[in-house]
């Protein structure tokens, strides 16, 4: 049997999807391998396949139970002698696992990276021939990733313990420059074949949204996308808990997932969903990993997420089908203030040291105020987050929220000088400088008792945009960010000048910038024209357009989404 006939007859496919030939090819050729691939990429047939053609067993490293269970599920339906180790199975099923290995009747074995230091599994895989160790989401050794797990640095012991050392091959769907250089270090992996196939998923259509009520807004695009399945992810149980609630209430087929509910439920509510008993999931971010669920039309994220790459990884879950999908986030400057408290006040993970720790809280510090970035950006969403991950990208993708929106440009020269200037005057008083919400309280003329206490209502650039709401100097702020006038502390949040700044404060220099229409609009207050405003669609008219809008594009031979845009 050779690697066509395996895919075809044990998967049902008949081609192999970018870069996963290359990866299968360098394992069967004895080489170590890195595989870079997005979300529904195709990862798992790259240790698949070749488990089923190599001699010996293939070890799986997971991090999850959930994980490795719905995987394992699958390829027994497949016909593929799987199992997996670890601790939701009974003693009697454990050593009935361990036979079975012993005995030949398993190709794959898949553990968590914990059981590699077990002496039970470490003398069955000296008996054994261990052929390949495929680590899945191998960014999870690295400081520098989004998911750090101390239990993966311990991966290279197991291997120098084995008779003979395996092929090792590594993946992951989210993983920086510096996350990537860390994977193969840590992993010793020798001149690995790394297949990089890309983070862009042209399918998806990202947006942020920034609505007054998340509710209301949910209720509207949850009414765009009637019928459909999808994902919503909330930061905290709580709010997992009562968005489910509400949706039931309002007559929406939901469930929930969260790592506070049993595990009977958590498998009962998760089965639910990828089976289409219940199309709708509110989830916390511990819901997802590993779900091969091709129809989701939808993530929508009720709260803003850490890190670019949990929001990727999680967004990466809609249209896995390569159909149009939709990814929303609802923004709010709350979100960032949960984010902070939740790196703050995290569990703390006993194997770090002090230091290690500090610096673990650094980063994650660091990933969230490029996050926030993203949430406050009005250029390209898509190549925000393909620069990110260190992707080249054109500057209109013609297929996120910012890039479809009509744009205008504003010259906010007179604004930029206010706010510089607040921030200038505010260290020169306090020999320090303070966060966003004091500089708009400042320059808005706010009576609040900080800023009176703090004598800031002494200042000469107190109330100078009074006639603003806040909202509007928010806006201007962040622009000024986004152009790197100001920059905010990632350690204290306080909003500072860069060296920019100057050429606007002392040398006359305009500032333009480039907006979405709405927000625009808004900064200037101009009032929203009929066309702004939203009615109730027509269901029948809806559906009839968005089947000429597919037979369209079919017959251009073009995505969807560029039809009716």
């Amino acid at each position: 049997m050779d690697k066509l006939s395996v895919l075809r007859d044990y998967f049902g496919y008949t081609s192999f999807r970018e870069g996963q030939e290359t990866l299968i090819d360098g394992i069967l050729s004895g080489c170590d391998v890195f595989g870079i691939m997005p979300t529904g990429g195709g990862k798992s047939l790259c240790y698949q396949v070749p488990a089923l053609l190599l001699p010996g067993i293939t070890v799986v490293v997971s991090p999850l139970i959930s994980l490795m269970q719905d995987q394992v599920t699958a390829l027994r339906e497949a016909g593929v002698p799987a199992a997996f180790i670890n601790s939701s199975l009974s003693a009697d099923e454990a050593r009935a696992a361990y036979a079975d290995i012993y005995r030949g009747r398993t190709r794959l074995v898949y553990v968590a990276p914990e059981r590699l230091e077990a002496e039970g599994f470490l003398k069955l895989c000296a008996e054994v021939a261990v052929d390949l160790l495929a680590v899945d989401e191998a960014h999870c050794i690295s400081q520098w990733g989004q998911d750090f797990r101390p239990s993966y640095l311990r991966i290279p012991q197991f291997l120098g313990r084995l008779q003979k050392r395996p092929i090792v091959a590594a993946f992951t769907a989210t993983a920086t420059e510096a996350v990537r250089r860390d994977v193969i270090r840590l992993l010793t992996l020798q001149d690995p074949q790394t297949v990089v196939t890309g983070f862009d998923r042209p399918n998806l259509r990202f947006e942020v949204r920034r609505p007054k009520s998340k509710n209301a807004e949910l209720d509207r695009l949850l009414k765009a996308h009637e019928g459909e399945s999808g994902i919503i992810y909330c930061s905290t149980r709580k709010n997992v808990e009562q968005v489910c609630e509400r949706l039931q209430e309002r007559g929406y087929a939901a469930t929930r997932y969260h790592a506070g509910l049993s595990e009977t439920e958590r498998r009962r509510n998760q089965e639910a969903f990828v089976y289409d008993r219940t199309p709708i999931v509110v989830a916390t971010n511990a819901f997802g990993m590993g779900i091969d669920k091709s129809n989701v039309r939808f993530v929508i994220h009720y709260n803003m997420p850490m890190s670019l790459e949990a929001y990727y990884q999680e967004a990466g879950r809609a249209g896995r089908d390569g159909e149009p999908a939709d990814c929303v986030l609802l923004y709010s400057g709350a979100d960032v203030q949960t984010a902070r408290w939740m790196i703050e006040n995290g569990e703390e993970n006993p194997e770090l040291t002090e230091e290690e720790r500090e610096r673990l809280k650094r980063r994650e510090i660091q990933r969230l105020s490029k996050m926030v970035s993203y949430c406050q950006t009005d250029s390209c969403l898509r190549g925000y987050i393909l620069g990110y991950f260190g992707q080249e990208h054109g500057e209109d993708c013609g297929n996120c929220s910012n890039c479809l929106s009509d744009r205008e440009r504003l010259d906010i020269t007179r604004e930029a000088q206010m706010i510089l200037s607040c921030v200038v005057r505010i260290r020169q008083k306090l020999g320090y400088q303070l966060g966003v919400s004091a500089v708009i309280n400042t320059l808005r003329g706010s009576t609040e008792q900080r800023v009176l206490a703090l004598g800031l209502d002494q200042l000469s650039t107190y109330g100078l945009m009074r006639t603003l709401s806040k909202e509007q100097v928010r806006t201007y702020i962040e622009s000024l960010v986004q152009k790197g006038y100001l920059h905010v502390d990632e350690t204290h949040q306080a909003l500072c000048l860069t060296e920019k700044a100057g050429g606007v404060l002392y040398r006359g220099e305009s500032v333009t910038i480039e907006l979405r229409r709405e927000t625009a609009r808004s900064l200037s207050g101009a009032a929203e024209g009929p066309a702004a405003q939203s009615g109730e669609a027509d269901p029948a008219v809806f559906a009839a357009l968005r089947a000429l809008r597919r037979e369209t594009a079919d017959l251009e031979g073009i995505p969807a989404y560029m039809v009716f845009s």
